[in-house]
């Protein structure tokens, strides 16, 4: 048994976690009944990433800040317009999709989303954004609104910067303890997973989704084209490499927990972790990556574009291209509002139907319809959104470095010259 449990624990974290998906299924196509205890391991997984990463964003961007040495830059920049870039080049990608490949809809009743509410403009989704900006600190910890952590945790760790080594140190010590409790937590990462598709298969089959099959089709492809194309297309613009390495490594070490979870939120800490292991500055992942799982959507945008055009194909609406524009622009707006909770995007597609004039109650048969889908959009779009946050700030840094590297490389040919 140790020796089993020795080999156990070699194999590579993702290899065990394709032998804890393997069993999930099995289970879930063979004894769905016998097994159903087996739940409980993908709700306590999921529970404890989403009960730890708000303490662990709070104290790792307090420690970065109050011991940010002068001199020392950060990305932030960067990373922020890759983030922006790649969400509406996604919403753009999702658009010229969906004019290809139109798709109709058989518009059921929106019982099951009938007590929701969607933003009323995009104005109102910015007030949000803004207002959380300014959320009771505890009260941000507790509902784990991250973009109020972010903003508490800057101004404590500026705060902190005249403080006495001691403070700092203990601020660094609680951090140091926290990124452990992460690593404690993804070690159970395989039992999660195993639970959490067991649930998702015995629960929701495979049977309700084969109605929306081209929808899905439409929704997923898209987003593999952003993943497989068009992310790397813009990280080859800032590294000036083959970008398929560094791609490939995020989706397969952060997109598949993400897949799973369907919570950006819940993927911070294991983003962090990856972000470690990449050898990434901690000053600033600590900071891109809990902002990112908050603005960087990019296959919120794609679900936001393709289920409004999935909805005006229906209605038989006329698109031009300039609306056609503006919709790609709207949906990367309303994407960085998107909510890093399972399902956070679909409630601002009423806000992009009203583009076109779509009354509020089909667009929530819209809605409706997401959630029938959702237990592969959703998976597939948190997938995309949480593995570009490391890519993107780990194409930032790569970028810096190289031209850093060049710097040096030209100060030498100088001095060799003078010389």
């Amino acid at each position: 048994m140790k020796n089993l449990v020795q080999k156990w624990n070699q194999l590579s974290l993702v290899k065990r976690i394709i032998v804890g998906l393997i069993i999930g299924i099995i289970l879930a196509l063979a004894i769905p009944e016998t097994a159903k205890p087996v739940v409980i391991f993908g709700s306590l997984f999921v529970g404890a990433l989403k009960a730890v990463a708000p303490m662990l964003v709070l104290f790792l961007v307090m420690s970065a800040i109050s011991q940010h040495k002068s001199g020392h830059e950060t990305n932030m920049k960067s990373i922020i317009v890759l983030y922006l870039l790649g969400t509406f080049l996604a919403g753009l990608a999702a658009v010229v999709a969906s004019f290809i490949f139109p798709v109709s809809l058989t518009l059921a009743g929106g019982a099951a989303v009938e007590n929701m509410t969607p933003p009323g403009g995009v104005v109102e989704v910015i007030r949000a954004l803004l207002l959380n900006l300014v959320d009771n600190p505890i009260k941000a910890l507790f509902n784990a609104n991250y973009i109020g952590i972010l903003s508490w945790a800057v101004l404590l760790g500026f705060a902190l910067r005249n403080a006495p080594d001691s403070t700092k140190t203990m601020i660094a010590n609680f951090s140091d303890a926290l990124s452990q409790i992460v690593k404690w937590v993804i070690n159970f990462a395989p039992l999660g997973i195993m639970g959490l598709v067991f649930e998702s298969i015995a629960t929701n089959g495979i049977e309700s989704l084969l109605s929306y099959g081209r929808l899905l089709v439409l929704l997923v492809g898209t987003m593999l084209f952003v993943a497989l194309v068009v992310n790397p297309i813009i990280v080859f613009a800032s590294i000036r490499k083959n970008p398929y390495p560094l791609v490939f490594k995020c989706l397969k070490e952060s997109g598949i927990t993400a897949f799973f979870t369907r919570s950006s939120a819940a993927n911070i800490p294991v983003n962090m972790s990856l972000c470690e292991k990449l050898g990434l500055d901690k000053d600033t992942y600590s900071v891109s990556i809990p902002l990112g799982a908050t603005i960087n959507m990019a296959g919120a945008s794609v679900t936001i574009s393709v289920l409004t055009l999935a909805a005006v194909h229906t209605l038989g609406i006329e698109v031009d291209i300039a609306t056609a524009f503006i919709l790609s622009v709207l949906s990367a707006i309303s994407a960085c509002g998107a909510s890093g909770v399972a399902g956070g995007s679909l409630l601002l597609i009423p806000l992009a139907c009203s583009l076109f004039g779509i009354p509020n109650d089909i667009a929530m048969k819209v809605v409706g319809v997401g959630f029938i889908v959702g237990v592969i959009q959703d998976s597939c779009e948190t997938a995309l959104n949480s593995s570009t946050d490391v890519l993107f700030t780990a194409a930032a840094e790569f970028r810096k470095r190289r031209k850093e590297r060049k710097e040096i490389s030209f100060k030498s040919k100088k001095e060799e010259v003078a010389f």
